[in-house]
């Protein structure tokens, strides 16, 4: 399967040769200044009626998240089952694939290469991406120009945090998709602990033990003194480390590890091989366990997110297993260095038809700010839209009841400005992944740290062939 995702990476020119007519042609065009296409705000639910041919709606998913928020906060979104819904006269359809083992990625690949043949009810017509591979499908023929394929004004789009449109612009500028999250990070900490170990659970006394790598290590001490762990996994400060590189996983074909990456080696091996994380994996269940109240981890990191749909641990019918919000233990700080996790982006897939309907959902779910204000109230998310979280942050009625009530938008403010995105590739998941992947086995002193890199090596360029180290 990955030959095959490689094959897609390679075919861009004749993937944009076979879709070209499929859903640009005869798109509304505007340049985005005189197309105001939605009032952004308005709160009125009317019906859509789809000026297109196409009568089934299909988007591709890889977890329940957007689909959550669609049947939770669109106009008019009747929800027929878990997997099918109705907007108006249009059937939905959710393509749900998991990530694991890119088979998200692997099924879109081959449904958009069969897109010019694919029956009406078949074509993709909108679909789901992340920052660590978004380049791999706006950058090619795969999705449609937000403004100038599919009208949407750059004026209903204006509030939008920049960093979240730089993600999805391609080479010539040209936007290619729109998220409703906005993804600054912190230190997410258990307040109990803290009052024991360092005296205090406010936020901002907690800072002073954690506002550098330095501090973070000597706090670790501490905590491991206490019987507890900082994290739960090397893996949970990566993030941190991986975003304040100062040269990208690859240039001009050839693979380099950035000198804090290496930093992120020596702290992770040193915390091991005192007891004070472990390696398990993300999304485990021995790294869940931590969630829990009368856990012994200290901290995890993470975005708004990460409060509402990690940490609630739900099991397979989506049911929490922890009730963070009745125990309010955990609060937020800003952590050793500002960083983003992740994101969702909504992208229209060239060849849809049902590209009026498309346009509708991206104005409605990532910059009406009736819906965004419902999100961010409702999930407690940091939406992506200036206006209502500026209005959230003074809000003393607003606050996250995992976070004990605490309002964690004011720390968000400060950190979203800081975003960079200077050194990002379209191979940074497949790095990030196998980079950890094989650090583990160092970790645990399987192996030496060259036989590590090694292996890192070989799978990267495996997985990209046309890479070299």
């Amino acid at each position: 399967m990955r030959k095959k995702l490689l094959g897609v990476l390679l075919c861009t020119a004749m993937v944009a040769t076979m879709l070209t007519g499929c859903g640009g042609k005869d798109s509304d065009s505007g340049s985005g200044s005189g197309n105001k296409s939605s009032d952004k705000g308005s709160s009125e639910k009317t019906k859509v009626v789809a000026t297109d041919d196409g009568k089934v709606f299909n988007i591709r998913v890889w977890n329940e998240e957007f689909k959550s928020r669609v049947v939770d906060h669109y106009p008019d979104y009747q929800k027929v089952d878990d997997n099918t819904g109705k907007i108006g006269d249009i059937q939905v359809n959710w393509v749900t694939v998991a990530n694991q083992d890119n088979a998200y990625q692997n099924a879109l690949d081959e449904a958009l290469l069969k897109q010019a043949d694919a029956s009406a009810d078949d074509k993709v017509d909108m679909f789901l991406v992340e920052a660590d591979y978004a380049a791999k499908y706006t950058e090619g023929a795969y999705t449609l120009d937000l403004i100038n394929d599919l009208g949407i004004s750059e004026d209903t789009l204006a509030n939008q945090f920049k960093y979240t449109q730089d993600i999805v612009r391609d080479s010539k500028g040209a936007l290619k998709g729109s998220s409703w999250q906005g993804t600054p990070a912190g230190l997410v900490y258990r307040s109990d602990i803290a009052k024991q170990v360092f005296g205090s659970d406010d936020p901002e006394k907690v800072q002073e033990y954690f506002s550098d790598w330095d501090k973070f290590a000597e706090s670790a001490g501490k905590l491991k003194d206490a019987g507890y762990k900082v994290t739960a996994t090397t893996n949970d400060t990566f993030r941190v480390f991986s975003n304040n590189v100062t040269t990208k996983w690859v240039e001009n074909g050839k693979i380099s590890i950035d000198e804090n990456i290496k930093k992120w080696v020596d702290m992770s091996k040193d915390m091991v091989d005192k007891g004070q994380t472990t390696t398990e994996k993300l999304w485990e269940a021995e790294w869940q366990k931590g969630f829990d109240s009368k856990g012994d981890v200290f901290a995890y990191f993470g975005p708004s997110w990460f409060f509402d749909f990690s940490m609630a641990d739900r099991d397979d019918d989506g049911v929490p297993r922890y009730d963070l919000a009745k125990d309010g233990k955990w609060r937020l700080c800003a952590g050793p260095q500002n960083f983003y996790w992740g994101g969702t982006w909504l992208c229209a897939a060239n060849g849809t038809d049902n590209k009026t309907l498309v346009k509708t959902m991206i104005e409605t779910m990532t910059a009406d700010e009736t819906v965004m204000t419902e999100i961010a109230k409702d999930e407690t998310e940091y939406v992506n839209n200036q206006n209502v979280v500026n209005s959230l942050a003074d809000d003393k009625n607003f606050g996250s009841k995992v976070l004990g009530g605490q309002n964690p938008v004011p720390l968000f403010n400060e950190g979203v400005s800081k975003i960079d995105l200077s050194n990002l590739t379209m191979y940074d998941q497949g790095c990030n992944e196998e980079f950890q992947t094989a650090m583990k086995e160092y970790f645990d002193g399987n192996v030496s740290y060259d036989e590590a890199l090694a292996a890192f090596y070989k799978a990267v360029e495996t997985k990209y062939p046309e890479l070299k180290h």
